[in-house]
């Protein structure tokens, strides 16, 4: 039994949640997004809150149950207030920068890495900390870990690029022997 699922997924009064056949749609302004549940799950869309169910007793309708919920609940934290992810760089000589809609960045190759980011993003530089904003949790998370699949951290120095609060675990050198 889903224990995500059980709970409703509370909608602010600027969000309008209309349901069109088996695809959710949330509206706010003039941002539209929608999530099919394929007919996986039952919804209920009452006045402040969507509610869903399961529509069998077997593990599959479960798994259904609490993913369509987290999915619903994802687009409805990104309309209100957002994601953001933020990496920072590591290293002599690392450094980027943002020209329009491309991330320059320089991580030790002998040639620039010019990354195209989607429009709907919004990147920023300041000093060595990369932000990315946007409100897909899925898209800005892909992009975090396309840019840290560049130059991932290293254990010996820690060089490279790597979530801010993201823990390295640092190996030891080589040592002499005596």
């Amino acid at each position: 039994m889903s224990r995500i699922g059980k709970q409703p997924v509370a909608v602010s009064g600027d969000i309008k949640v209309s349901l069109d056949g088996t695809v959710l749609v949330f509206k706010k302004g003039n941002v539209q997004k929608e999530l099919d549940t394929k007919g996986n799950v039952g919804v209920d869309i009452q006045a402040d809150k969507v509610v869903f169910s399961p529509i069998g007793e077997d593990r599959q309708n479960s798994a259904y149950w609490g993913t369509y919920r987290s999915l619903a609940q994802n687009i409805v934290t990104g309309l209100t207030s957002g994601f953001e992810k933020k990496l920072e760089i590591n290293g002599v000589g690392y450094r980027a920068a943002v020209n329009g809609n491309v991330l320059e960045l320089q991580l030790g190759f002998s040639h620039p890495i010019k990354y195209e980011y989607p429009k709907d993003l919004v990147v920023t530089v300041e000093k060595n900390v990369v932000t990315i904003k946007g409100d897909d949790k899925q898209v800005v998370g892909q992009v975090a870990a396309e840019i840290r699949g560049f130059r991932p951290p290293e254990p010996y120095k820690g060089k490279g690029v790597k979530y801010v609060g993201e823990q390295i675990i640092r190996k030891a050198g080589k040592t002499s022997k005596k």
